[in-house]
Formats: structure tokens, C-alpha cells, sequence
């Protein structure tokens, strides 16, 4: 018997992160009157996106990390900065940008520095997730 096996798993601690981040986003919607979802499911989906468009830019992070680190020369490493520092605040630029495109105006994450401290606090957030699980596995 053929199983089907996709190329993407959802691991229990994606769906834990989702809900955090949708715990978080909610908190940025009551305490921010710029951070606007229209409803609940727009809430959620928009937690969705930005789980897979942030750990889109952590594997990027980290391959661009790697190539700096393993780079020979002064110019490979300078050049791999450069993209890292690049990366930072595109990555906020492609958040936005995302959430305009997918819901046309029914989110709205506010301005650069509120995405910015809203992706700061879900990246805490999930290290915080991921720091909890581990702890609990350890017993």
C-alpha cells in the first residue's frame, strides 16, 4: 500500500507557535489602534503567514550566518554582512507586504517600528515555546 508522504510536516510545536503568535498578534490589536485584524479567522490566518514567512527568513538567516562564517576571504564575508543586513529590516518590509497582498486591507500591522516590535515579540515568544518544550522533554 502507497502512503502519502508530503514534503512539509506540521510538527506539534508549529501549531503551538500559530497559536502563540496569534495570542501575541492580539495583544499588539487591543494595546496598538493601528494594529487592526477585522476578525477573528483574519487573526488567525494572518498568524498563519506569518509563522511560515518568519521561518522562511530564520532559514535564510541562518544560511546567510553559515556563508559568513565559513567564508575565505574578506570580500565573501563582507558581501554575506551586507545580505544579512539586508535581510533584517527586508524581512519586516516583506511582513508587510505579505499581509497587504494576502488580505487586502483587513489587516493592517500598523507602521515599521510596530511590525517590528510585533515580530520581535513573536520571535520571543516562540524561543520562549521552544525553550519550554525542550525544558519538559529534559524531565
Amino acid at each position: 500500500m502507497r502512503r502519502y508522504n508530503p514534503g512539509v510536516r506540521i510538527r506539534p510545536i508549529d501549531l503551538v507557535d500559530v497559536f502563540v503568535y496569534l495570542v501575541v498578534l492580539g495583544l499588539f490589536i487591543q494595546l496598538f489602534p493601528d494594529v487592526i485584524a477585522e476578525t477573528f479567522v483574519v487573526a488567525l490566518l494572518t498568524a498563519v503567514l506569518l509563522k511560515i514567512v518568519l521561518e522562511a527568513v530564520l532559514v535564510l538567516k541562518k544560511w546567510v550566518g553559515r556563508r559568513i562564517r565559513e567564508a575565505r576571504n574578506g570580500w565573501a564575508r563582507a558581501v554575506n554582512i551586507v545580505v544579512l543586513v539586508l535581510v533584517l529590516p527586508g524581512s519586516k518590509f516583506l511582513v508587510l507586504e505579505l499581509v497587504a497582498l494576502t488580505f487586502q486591507g483587513s489587516v493592517h500591522l500598523g507602521n515599521f517600528l510596530q511590525v517590528t516590535a510585533l515580530i520581535i515579540a513573536l520571535m520571543l515568544a516562540r524561543s520562549g515555546m521552544r525553550r519550554l518544550f525542550d525544558a519538559r522533554q529534559a524531565m
